[in-house]
């Protein structure tokens, strides 16, 4: 089935506005991870205990237990993304993928999330975080 196929018997792919408004979201994101802030970090999430968070060594299973492995996360100094990607589909959802790597790391990180838009505003309901070696990129 071809991309024209799929959007003409689904909801619309990557339309503007949607796409802009999950861009900014997704860069408050990043900009919280980096600087440490545990509000914006704990807003962006979904506040149901059905909230999944996949880590490079650690796993979460709703908010509460994502905020409280949160609290013990320091900032992500240097932290930097590339190759990243925002699909949305319809008005309501968005799956935001993007690589990272850190200053003086030979690892390339994976982050995958997907985003809804809830009554206050989008929210990732599940993300996803591995590392791979530089080698695999």
């Amino acid at each position: 089935m071809s991309t024209t196929d799929r959007v003409a018997a689904g909801p619309a792919v990557d339309d503007p506005a949607v796409h802009a408004e999950v861009a900014a979201a997704f860069a408050r994101y990043e900009a919280a991870l980096v600087a440490g802030d545990q509000a914006v970090l704990n807003e962006s999430f979904w506040a149901s205990p059905d909230t999944v968070r996949f880590g490079i060594a650690d796993h979460q299973q709703g908010i509460d237990e994502l905020r409280a492995w949160r609290a013990t996360q320091g900032p992500l100094d240097g932290r930097d993304t590339h190759d990243t990607r925002i699909t949305t589909f319809g008005t309501d959802t968005a799956v935001v993928t993007t690589l990272f790597r850190y200053p003086g790391r030979p690892v390339v990180g994976r982050q995958s999330q997907t985003w809804v838009r809830m009554s206050v505003g989008w929210r990732i309901v599940s993300a996803h975080v591995s590392e791979i070696g530089s080698a695999s990129t």
